[in-house]
């Protein structure tokens, strides 16, 4: 074989070997062409359906690019909205908060966000949350991405939220209005019955001693005037405590109140109830240091209020046990426990409604229903707060503390 057909052969060789390698290239390119459709197809598909809207905006603020969701919100085919400024899509009244967006986003180089409304095609409003993004492309004034989010549900719900508030709050003044009238009416006339009222015991009193002596008839009379009459002017007397504390007129003279003095006098004002029901009343020993922070006559009223309800409704023979602790820094809680009945807890729900004695009308025991209302109102006067706590057939436990 010669040399010049030897070459030639080599060079057919070389060929055909760079014809497999160029075939191998091709079919590699192919496949990453495809690779990239796909990827690109993918990317369309996650942009154009993506359930936000996006815009791709130019720095001179016309729309470029919008996918689907952006046209379905601004109301225009996807064709109709490039070469348009987004600021026409925008309510006049909120532009600002869009330009100012925009200029915290080029000051800072971070996406940036406002809530405004914008103009659909047909003129409809539309609340939008929108997120400002700068495209990275090297320049002063780079394009926008712009992220549109229909709000238009959590802004009717937010005005209905506020409308219902501003009915509750219209609510609450007219209540606290009436509130107010009811506890004065209830004041005035409280004020006007005890004159009167006054005057029939006073009559009575002097009709039961004077002379002759009443007959037993006149005398039994008697005993129905007073005792009708002493039940109706208490009934007055809190009536009127109630309404003063309500309508705030209840005038309370704060100072350090020494506990020990307290307990003396309410011990010595309700002997004679202990007396009559043979009921054991267990005060403690307390420094003359221990002091709480209160109104002293109205301390008294409190405490006598409890340990009159604990003796009289408390079994004959029963006892009550009155108790000072410290649970917290500050803080003194006095506690008075009964050995009476107990209360159910359905009871215990309705403990502190006005005038409702919880089944004792009936019984022996007087009583208004106001008084347990009345102390607890003056202990929150007073800075505090009451308690308690009862189960059937071992007794309950009134506490407050200050």
């Amino acid at each position: 074989m010669s040399h010049g057909a030897l070459t030639t052969e080599q060079l057919m060789h070389d060929l055909q070997v760079h014809q497999v390698e160029l075939q191998l290239q091709n079919e590699e390119l192919r496949r990453a062409q495809l690779a990239l459709e796909l990827s690109h197809a993918r990317y369309f598909d996650l942009y154009d359906l993506a359930p936000v809207g996006y815009l791709t905006v130019a720095a001179s603020g016309l729309i470029v690019e919008a996918n689907l969701n952006a046209a379905t919100l601004l109301g225009m085919a996807r064709s109709a909205l490039v070469k348009w400024p987004l600021s026409r899509f925008i309510v006049k009244a909120h532009q600002d908060s869009f330009y100012q967006c925009r200029r915290q986003l080029l000051e800072t180089g971070q996406a940036q966000s406002c809530e405004l409304q914008v103009l659909q095609g047909d003129g409809v409003t539309l609340w939008v949350r929108l997120i400002v993004s700068a495209l990275q492309d090297g320049s002063d004034a780079p394009a926008l991405r712009v992220v549109l989010t229909d709000i238009s549900e959590r802004k009717r719900l937010d005005e209905a939220l506020r409308e219902t508030n501003k009915n509750l709050e219209l609510a609450k003044q007219q209540a606290d209005r009436a509130n107010l009238a009811k506890s004065e009416f209830l004041s005035s006339m409280s004020h006007e019955l005890r004159s009167p009222l006054n005057a029939i015991l006073g009559f009575a009193q002097l009709m039961e001693s004077g002379a002759p002596p009443p007959t037993p008839s006149q005398q039994a009379s008697l005993d129905q005037i007073l005792k009708g009459g002493w039940y109706l002017l208490d009934l007055i007397n809190d009536i009127l405590d109630l309404a003063s504390i309500e309508s705030g007129h209840a005038a309370l003279n704060m100072e350090a109140v020494a506990l020990d003095t307290v307990m003396r006098d309410c011990q010595t004002l309700i002997e004679p109830l202990t007396t009559a029901r043979s009921v054991q009343v267990c005060f403690p020993a307390l420094p003359t240091t221990c002091r709480v922070q209160a109104d002293p006559t109205r301390l008294k009223q409190v405490l006598i209020n409890l340990l009159s309800n604990a003796i009289k409704y408390n079994q004959v023979g029963g006892s009550v046990a009155v108790r000072c602790d410290s649970p917290a820094a500050g803080r003194l809680r006095i506690s008075v426990r009964d050995s009476g009945p107990g209360l159910s807890t359905q009871k215990l729900a309705q403990l502190f409604q006005p005038f409702n004695r919880l089944g004792q009308e009936a019984g022996s025991t007087k009583g208004t229903g106001i008084g347990l209302v009345v102390s607890q109102r003056l202990i929150q006067s007073m800075g505090g707060e009451m308690g308690v706590e009862s189960m059937e057939g071992v007794g309950s436990l009134f506490w407050f503390e200050l």
